[in-house]
């Protein structure tokens, strides 16, 4: 079905007219401001805007009045703008910093029956410089003690400022007193109180107290309240100094001093000076630090002060001796100070020149008379003020000599020239030329020295090529390798040779069946030495027998130690000796007959007989003792020559140990 509208469509208009149902809002409430103190009436502190939600252009609806419903005397508002303002002059911040304002909107101009909102303004007192400072003590009272040093902080001060931030800082300043030039002042770094430092070292005895005129002033200042100035103010400072107990003071900072080398021992350096500063004035004792002379050069005295040598100076070995002196207070030890003493060793002429150690040179056998061979130069540990200087000549022994001359170059040099031609190395390979040198100060030292000449080939450009006659050469063709292969098979042969060497000695040394029953033999020991050839009666010669069966005699023993017999041999049975004889011969000649029987019978048997130890020779021998017992008592060098005397026997050691004369060849 299809419907149709009956007639055309028609507009209406609906026109809403507005009511007064909206409060005014304040949308950032609640504010924060901030005034400065002391500011004029009619200030402005804020703005405040209210914001209606209805029509403003119909009726009163949107038309918003401002009012203060909190906050006075000190804040007004204006009821069109909503300009809050200081309505209060000469406010102080120092009394009161915070106020808390309430503000009121309302619509409908302010009519009965209008909507209202309020909101809340925190307003706060800002800072200026309209107080000066003051300190609160008229007079400080301070102490320090006499040793604290330089920089040391003695107390603190403070001006106090009701102000707060810049307008409190300070600056402080020493305008009076006669402690100026020994303290200073200056400001923490928090810009408020007043540091009072040491400028200058202090001394109870000198001054015990200080007075100082301080002043503290305002960094900034407002032209605005000048009138309410001055803005500083003034305390004063006294400052007493505590006496302790302090270490000896040295009469100077250091001391130097030049001493000559050959000075005599316990000639006195210098005398040092220390004194107790304090009031008691206590004595004071000297020493010298250990470390700072540990070879003992000096001595200083104990009460006087006196510094002296106890040992020999010597230039050349210590030039500077760096001492510390020690000063100590008698009646209190823990007070020591030092002092450092430098002395200065000067040079005296007292070493010789010497030359160079290059004391050897050689001359070719093609050399000409008059050709330069060496160039010597001398040295000398000395310094004399005007440099070195030395003379050089030949010895007297050797100053006519044939060969060789000497020539002074006066520059501290000489050469060494040849006075002939015709060398050669068979004639003589070695000269000794002695060279005498002697130096130009006062006294005047001098040394010989001898410089070795030998006789060498040469090619023609002077070219050292052997300084032996018998030298022997390889072939400049022979390469290293070839050297290396004749070496190997020189080591090879060695090996060969001390092969052979060895097995020769081993099939001689005898094959030992056992090392147990090697030794067939009595030892005999006593506790002291025997008689020599002479002494009958230290040794029965029954023992040897058989110790478990040997008939003591007291006849014939020594009556003053008894033998200890030890038996190193296997038993050896009693052999029977017919014959006629005494019984001590019977028994030696028995007891040899049983040894020679076992030696023969056993092959491993050293021939060992019997062994005697005696520490020295008897009295009886012809020469005498051979003991080097009580030898080292003598500092004379033992001579050998007498060994010649005692025949052939002794004629090696005579070569070995007597003196030999042998015809030299000349020296130069």
């Amino acid at each position: 079905m299809h419907y149709r509208p009956l007639e055309p469509e028609s507009e209406f208009i609906v026109k809403i007219q507005d009511i007064n149902d909206n409060e005014p809002r304040f949308l950032d409430g609640p504010y924060q401001a901030s005034v400065p103190e002391m500011s004029n009436i009619g200030t402005a502190v804020i703005q405040l805007t209210a914001t209606d939600a209805d029509d403003p252009t119909y009726g009163n609806s949107a038309r918003v009045v401002y009012s203060i419903l909190e906050g006075q005397p000190y804040f007004s508002v204006d009821a069109k703008t909503g300009m809050v303002r200081v309505s209060l002059a000469d406010m102080d911040r120092e009394t009161r910093e915070n106020y808390t304002v309430v503000i009121q909107a309302k619509d409908m101009g302010g009519q009965l029956g209008g909507l209202a909102g309020t909101t809340t303004v925190n307003i706060r007192l800002g800072d200026v410089n309209d107080n000066p400072p003051m300190f609160d003590q008229r007079l400080y009272q301070m102490s320090i003690p006499e040793s604290a040093p330089v920089g040391s902080v003695v107390g603190r001060i403070w001006a106090k400022d009701r102000d707060i931030g810049v307008n409190a800082e300070m600056k402080y300043s020493i305008i009076d007193g006669d402690g100026r030039d020994t303290f200073e002042i200056s400001t923490d770094p928090t810009n408020l109180f007043g540091i009072i430092t040491v400028k200058r070292p202090l001394n109870f005895e000198s001054k015990p107290s200080y007075t100082l005129k301080v002043e503290g002033a305002n960094t900034k200042l407002d032209p605005a309240f000048r009138h309410r100035g001055p803005f500083k103010d003034v305390t004063i400072v006294h400052v007493s100094v505590e006496d302790v107990d302090e270490p000896p003071l040295f009469d100077s900072v250091a001391y130097f001093i030049e001493l000559s080398e050959d000075a005599e021992i316990g000639t006195v350096v210098k005398t040092v000076s220390a004194r107790d500063p304090d009031a008691a004035n206590n004595t004071v004792r000297y020493s010298i630090e250990r470390s700072s002379d540990p070879d003992k050069f000096f001595y200083i005295e104990i009460t006087s002060g006196s510094l002296m040598t106890v040992r020999s100076l010597d230039r050349e070995e210590i030039g500077w001796h760096n001492i510390t002196v020690l000063a100590m207070e008698m009646n209190n030890p823990t007070q020591i100070s030092s002092v450092s003493v430098a002395v200065r060793v000067l040079d005296v002429n007292d070493n010789p020149p010497s030359l160079t150690h290059y004391l050897e040179g050689y001359v070719c056998e093609n050399a000409k008379a008059g050709q330069l061979i060496q160039t010597v130069t001398a040295v000398d540990p000395d310094e004399p003020l005007g440099g070195q200087h030395f003379y050089y000549s030949l010895a007297p022994e050797a100053a006519n000599n044939p060969n060789f001359t000497l020539r002074d170059n006066q520059d501290n040099t000489a050469w060494i020239l040849t006075r002939r031609g015709g060398w050669a190395q068979q004639d003589q390979t070695v000269f000794y030329l002695p060279i005498f040198v002697s130096d130009g100060e006062q006294p005047v030292q001098t040394s010989t020295s001898t410089l070795t000449i030998r006789v060498c080939s040469c090619d023609h450009e002077g070219n050292v090529l052997s300084c032996n006659a018998e030298a022997y050469s390889l072939p400049a063709s022979l390469s290293r390798g070839a050297l290396i292969a004749i070496l190997a098979c020189i080591f090879v042969l060695l090996v060969m040779i001390l092969l052979m060497l060895s097995l020769r000695t081993h099939r001689k040394k005898p094959y030992l069946c056992d090392e147990e029953e090697n030794v067939h033999e009595n030892i005999v020991r006593y506790d002291d030495e025997g008689g020599g050839e002479e002494d009958t009666e230290a040794f029965d010669i029954a023992a040897m027998w058989n110790p478990r069966e040997a008939h003591h005699h007291p006849g014939k023993m020594r009556q003053d130690m008894v033998p200890e017999i030890e038996s190193l041999s296997r038993y050896v049975p009693q052999v029977c000796v017919m014959g006629g004889g005494s019984g001590g011969d019977s028994n030696v000649h028995g007891y040899v007959l049983a040894k020679l029987l076992d030696a023969d019978m056993d092959p491993c048997a050293p021939p060992y007989d019997s062994l005697q130890t005696y520490a020295y020779e008897g009295e009886g021998s012809v020469a005498e003792s051979l003991s080097s017992l009580q030898s080292g008592t003598s500092n004379t060098d033992h001579e050998y020559d007498y060994l010649n005397d005692w025949g052939p026997r002794f004629k090696k050691l005579a070569e070995m140990y007597g003196v030999l004369e042998t015809n030299a060849p000349p020296m130069w």
